[in-house]
Formats: structure tokens, C-alpha cells, sequence
């Protein structure tokens, strides 16, 4: 059986993130597509057999469902620990732990584009539907995984039908490319390089070869990056120590690494114009925070497009997009509160059928012990399934009077014996109306 169809499994992610955890770290702890049954395996092997491993450049998050979730947590970390590789780095002061409501409220916000560093940007949720994929593919996921994965598209579904939060990433990638033809013109002729595989830089680039870029390459600090946007892209890939060289080719380039310190500076760039005989040069920074120096807004021939500034141009500005995000975000409650009310209905399921299956048995005997005579059969009914609780309440009353108050609660709860002092009758139940 599936630990998540048992029901004290609890949900938890253990993670890193673009806000938790520097870029290097990252790094370490990606994990290519191919390589995540691996890792689901160092995890089963820990006892974890429901968990999905999502791995983007803005994250890097199991999300499991396990009966102790610090165990569990804990198990995860030492698997992110030997990726790491390094005793002295301390992981654990940029890695998280969410439990209980909190995971689910993880999960929710991360399908939903609410927790990306470009908020509303498509790509994290194709991501994270590749990364269920493969772990249902391996076995990993069951029950209530299963489940709350599912109601976590739901949310998803809602936040982009129901706001125009997925709007702006895309009139941001539409604005680079109007901003490169004003440069370049006929974007055919033109050669574009994307440094580092952010999620933005990723889909501006994607809009400039639906426009007509002819060649990309691709580089990024991490090789195994590059190689797998490039083969995803279908374009070249070359080391990141090359860079400034490629630039001396690229008509457009793009940035979207996020690191703290600059990958593109006045001097690579000034060089870059110099070996192209000043033809012009168009740059686009999408990390956050930004990957290109702004010196370079002082150099003849180089156009510096910062993330800002595009956004300036498609819309007005932080204010739009923090309405929407608020209006993402209040979908995304209503839908956890709905899951967490759904998940509460479903566990009284097996204690209604207990019930229903006892009574019907009491029905059966009486009936074939009172024959035809209704009378009979309904007082007999009534004793049977009276007996044990009156029995219950007689103990209690006798031996453990905190007992006898919680079973008084409980039965003038579940039958709604409440004295009305008006004489009201009680209203009718569910089944009755």
C-alpha cells in the first residue's frame, strides 16, 4: 500500500529557492530529468515512497506525503547534503520545511505561478506536470499525493482563467521582441545568445525565434544546463568562459542567471562592439537581480533593456501586477480551504460506512426475526441499536464522569438532541429534504 493512502500520512516540502538559497547552490542541487528516478530511489530508500522531485532554476523542492514528515524532512536534507557534496556548506541554512497547511500552501502558490521569481510566468507549471509525470512513472506517487497534486492544477487552472496575472510575462517577452526589431529590423538575419536558463530569459527567447532568430547559442556557469535548454531550444551550447567571445556574434542577447554578481560587463561589451565595427547591439536582463552592468547603458551602439524598464513599456508597473498577484493569491486560499474541506469529508467516509453497514445488519436480523409485523420490528430495531450506547452511558455515568460529558457532547451533536426552548420541532435533516 501507498504511505499516502494510509491515513496519518501528512504532506511536506523540503526545499531551496530563489529566495531561500544563493544560485550556487542551485546549481548543486539540480537534477536533470533524467537523472530524477535516481534520486526517487535514494528516497524510497529512506523510507520516503511518495514524493516528487521539482527542479527548475528558481527551485529546487520535494514534495512528499509521509506519516512523521520530520523523519521525513530530515532524510530528504541528507539526500540534498551528499548532492552537495561539500561538509562545509551549510545547506540547512538555505533549505526550507513545510508541513501540514503550510506544504499545501506551497504547493498551491508554486503551481500557480505565485512563487516565481517573475510571478505568473507558464513554464513552472509544464515543469512541474513533467516532474509528477516521472514520478508516477517510478511509482512515487499515490493516494493523497496524487490527490493534492491534482487539486493543486485545479488552483492553477483557476488563477490564470480567472486574472490576467499570465499576461504580463507575456507582454514582456512580446515587448523584447518589438524593442529588437527596432534594432535589427528582419530578425532573420540576426543572431541571438541567452546567458543562463531562467524561466523569463527562456521565454523571451522562445518569442524572439518564433519572430525569426536565426541562430541561438546558449551558455550558462552550470554545462548540463546550457546542454539541456540548448537541446530543448534546438540550438548550440558553449562554455560559460566564452561568453564575452560569443558576444562579438550576437546581434541579441539575452540574460537570465540572477546571480549577485554581474555576467556581462562595459568591457566585454565594448569589446564585443569593436570586433563587430560598432554594428549595433541589443541586451535584454531578465534576472533578477540583474545579470548585466549598467555602465553599459553609457556605450555608443549597446540598447540596455533592464526588466524593468520592459516593464514600464507593457503596463503600469508594480501596481497592476500586485493586484493581480493579491487576486491569485485569494483563489489560491479559497482553493486550499476547499481541498483541506474536502480531505475532512473524506475521512469520516470509513466511520459512515461502519455505521451504516452496523444498522443494516440490525435491520436484516429484525426483519427476519419480527416477519411481518412492523411494530415489532421497529421496537426491536430500536432497542438493538439503542443498547450499546445506552450501555456506553451508564458505564460512563458510573466510573468516569469527564467520559460521560464527552459522550454527552458527542450524541446530542450527532443527532442534534439539543433542547429548543421554544418548542420548535428540529429541522429537517439532509436525507429528509
Amino acid at each position: 500500500m501507498k504511505g499516502s493512502e494510509i491515513s496519518g500520512d501528512r504532506p511536506l516540502v523540503v526545499g531551496a529557492n530563489h529566495r531561500s538559497s544563493s544560485l550556487a547552490i542551485r546549481d548543486r542541487l539540480f537534477v536533470e530529468d533524467a537523472n530524477i528516478p535516481a534520486f526517487l530511489f535514494k528516497l524510497r530508500a529512506k523510507g520516503i515512497d511518495n514524493a516528487v522531485l521539482i527542479s527548475t532554476c528558481d527551485r529546487v523542492e520535494v514534495l512528499a506525503s509521509h506519516s512523521d514528515p520530520q523523519n521525513a524532512a530530515a532524510s530528504i536534507q541528507a539526500c540534498f547534503a551528499d548532492m552537495v557534496g561539500d561538509p562545509d556548506v551549510m545547506l540547512e541554512s538555505q533549505c526550507y520545511t513545510l508541513v501540514d497547511d503550510l506544504a499545501v500552501e506551497q504547493i498551491f502558490a508554486v503551481a500557480a505561478s505565485l512563487d516565481s521569481q517573475i510571478v505568473g510566468e507558464p513554464q513552472i507549471l509544464g515543469q512541474i506536470k513533467v516532474a509528477h509525470r516521472i514520478a508516477r512513472e517510478n511509482g512515487m506517487v499515490g493516494g493523497r499525493l496524487e490527490a493534492l497534486m491534482q487539486a493543486a492544477y485545479g488552483a492553477a487552472k483557476r488563477v490564470r482563467t480567472e486574472t490576467a496575472i499570465g499576461e504580463r510575462p507575456v507582454s514582456i517577452a512580446a515587448a523584447a521582441v518589438d524593442l529588437a526589431r527596432d534594432v535589427h529590423g528582419d530578425l532573420s538575419r540576426a543572431n541571438g545568445l541567452l546567458v543562463g536558463v531562467g524561466d523569463m530569459g527562456h521565454m523571451v527567447t522562445e518569442y524572439l525565434m518564433a519572430a525569426g532568430l536565426e541562430r541561438l547559442t546558449v551558455t550558462h556557469p552550470l554545462e548540463a544546463r546550457a546542454a539541456i535548454l540548448a537541446q530543448t531550444l534546438n540550438c548550440h551550447h558553449i562554455s560559460y568562459g566564452d561568453r564575452a567571445k560569443a558576444m562579438a556574434g550576437a546581434d541579441v542577447v539575452v540574460t537570465a542567471l540572477g546571480r549577485r554578481d554581474y555576467a556581462l560587463n562595459a568591457d566585454m561589451v565594448q569589446s564585443a562592439l569593436k570586433t563587430r565595427r560598432m554594428r549595433p547591439m541589443f541586451l535584454v536582463d531578465v534576472g533578477v537581480p540583474g545579470d548585466v552592468d549598467p555602465a553599459i547603458n553609457r556605450i555608443d551602439a549597446a540598447f540596455l533593456y533592464e526588466l524593468a524598464d520592459l516593464e514600464r513599456i507593457v503596463s503600469d508597473g508594480r501596481a497592476r501586477r500586485e493586484t493581480e498577484a493579491e487576486a491569485g493569491r485569494a483563489i489560491v486560499a479559497a482553493e486550499v480551504a476547499a481541498y483541506h474541506t474536502g480531505r475532512a469529508g473524506r475521512a469520516a467516509v470509513p466511520a459512515v460506512k461502519l455505521l451504516r453497514e452496523h444498522a443494516e445488519q440490525v435491520r436484516a436480523e429484525v426483519l427476519a426475526e419480527a416477519g411481518d409485523d412492523a411494530e415489532k420490528a421497529t421496537r426491536l430495531m430500536l432497542s438493538r441499536l439503542l443498547h450499546d450506547p445506552s450501555v456506553m452511558l451508564r458505564h460512563a455515568a458510573s466510573r468516569t464522569p469527564g467520559e460521560l460529558e464527552t459522550l454527552d457532547r458527542a450524541i446530542r451533536k450527532l443527532f442534534q438532541l439539543d433542547d429548543d426552548p421554544t418548542g420548535a420541532p428540529a429541522a429537517k435533516r439532509d436525507d429528509e429534504r
